[in-house]
């Protein structure tokens, strides 16, 4: 488990509330508002040989939880409609 989701798991636990647990609903909106970072590598290989490599790095967070770590967001033009 990677640094930032473990911090992410730390500061918004999700409580189990009877032996459903939390909605589907709840559990989304606490990881948008704690944060997540998804990380992977995918390596195809033939023969030892090393043919496609595929990293992956996302985040999924709201926009006020992206602000609040300070991550800079790209600002669009705004169009009239």
């Amino acid at each position: 488990m990677s640094t930032a989701v473990a911090a992410a798991a730390q500061a918004a636990p999700i409580a189990a509330q009877g032996a459903g647990g939390p909605s589907l609903a709840e559990a989304i909106d606490r990881i948008l508002e704690a944060g997540a970072v998804l990380d992977g590598q995918i390596v195809i290989s033939l023969a030892g040989i090393d043919l496609v490599y595929l990293g992956v790095r996302a985040l999924l967070a709201s926009v006020a939880a992206a602000e609040r770590a300070g991550v800079v967001l790209p600002s669009r033009p705004r169009t009239a409609l």
